[in-house]
């Protein structure tokens, strides 16, 4: 039998779908896979029961239904402040994560390389490996996660053929600072370097922080790719519709990757998301709070028990200190946590470039009865779990 693919031998599988898993074996709160426990709007559930009655059931435009990309561009010109063609500009995929994929793979060639800060979402290794490109990590410095100025220039020093920011951050919370993204920015155009970006949490900052969108930046519209999602906004990440924003020339490629990855998000979801686009400002403002509330809920409790975390700036994670325990094996104490415990999180070491596993990430986007459970139980992790 011939050799399976070189590129691909050394891929495992999600440790965050593991920790999903493991969860569900140990009966554990599942604080691993970032998804709320909680249903969606209202309007988008009642516009998803229209849906299935009068459809579309068939095929969509491949790169998105027309009323869908009207309600997109409309939306995000209002919150990024840039101009946006819905017949130029969007390309709507099956979720972020083929977004992220579909961008990749329309901006890099094999050999490339490319910026990716660490700690960062699992999936950016392995969307630079199955493009053939070479990760260049930058390191984020706990406990706010900041750059070194120099580091970053080193980087850039490389030639990358793009960066990679997640903004807010997976897994971290970090908020990136206008000064930050002006230093990014810079270096983006000093250097002739694509910036792609992953904004999924873009509606879930916590005063006083902003998020500022990258595109939006003198001289980085042309060169950005802003890739984003319905999920986190709107609940819905089993609906897996996403979305790329970039200048025409971009959009062209990335349409015909997508056409070749997936054809085509899900055409009723996609007309009954156009709903959830619609929402007044309103919306997104009480999105914060409800936010906000979990955070403040969880974060206390945290404090009460002296745990030692992150506290984040926006998404909805908290990165925890288990360094006390002197686990050498983060992935080990996570499943000693699930089992004995009875809450489920993701070692950090998945999110780090480095063999770093001093910390665990949970996440608080569940009721604030199942936070309160989780804390219970978390006051026995001391009790439970003997340090090595």
């Amino acid at each position: 039998m011939p050799d399976l693919s070189k590129r691909t031998m050394h891929f495992t599988d999600s440790v965050i779908r593991r920790m999903t898993r493991i969860s569900l074996k140990y009966s554990a709160i599942n604080l691993s896979q970032g998804f709320p426990d909680f249903s969606p709007p209202q309007e988008l559930m009642d516009s998803l029961a229209k849906a299935a009655y009068e459809g579309p059931h068939q095929y969509a435009v491949t790169w998105g239904a027309q009323n869908f990309r009207e309600a997109l561009a409309k939306k995000q010109k209002h919150f990024m402040g840039i101009n946006i063609d819905p017949d130029k500009n969007i390309v709507v995929t099956c979720g972020s994560t083929e977004a992220m994929m579909a961008a990749m793979m329309s901006a890099v060639d094999p050999g490339d390389k490319v910026i990716v800060f660490s700690p960062f979402y699992e999936n950016y290794g392995a969307d630079a490996v199955l493009s053939g490109a070479e990760p260049i990590y930058v390191p984020l410095y706990a406990p706010d996660f900041h750059f070194d100025d120099d580091e970053l220039e080193d980087a850039f020093e490389q030639k990358p053929k793009a960066l990679i920011l997640c903004n807010p951050s997976n897994p971290t919370g970090k908020v990136f600072s206008y000064d930050e993204l002006k230093i990014i920015s810079q270096l983006a155009m000093k250097y002739d370097t694509f910036v792609i970006t992953d904004e999924v949490y873009e509606h879930i900052v916590y005063r006083p922080y902003k998020h500022i969108y990258m595109a939006s930046l003198p001289g980085m519209y042309e060169r950005t790719i802003s890739c984003s999602s319905l999920s986190k906004t709107y609940s819905i990440t089993g609906w897996r519709l996403g979305y790329i924003i970039a200048p025409p020339d971009i959009i062209e490629r990335a349409r015909k990757v997508h056409d070749f990855l997936t054809v085509g998000a899900a055409a009723p979801l996609q007309q009954a998301a156009v709903a959830g686009l619609k929402m007044k400002d309103s919306y997104y403002d009480n999105l914060r709070k409800l936010y906000t509330k979990k955070r403040d809920l969880f974060t206390k409790g945290l404090d009460d028990l002296g745990i030692i975390y992150t506290n984040p700036q926006g998404a909805y994670y908290v990165m925890v200190d288990i360094s006390e325990f002197g686990y050498d094996n983060d992935l080990k104490f996570c499943e000693v946590l699930a089992r004995d415990v009875g809450v489920g999180a993701v070692p950090g070491s998945s999110f780090f470039h480095r063999d770093i596993n001093s910390f665990i990430r949970l996440h608080f986007a569940k009721s604030e009865r199942v936070l309160n459970d989780s804390l219970e139980r978390l006051a026995k992790m001391r009790k439970v779990i003997k340090c090595k």
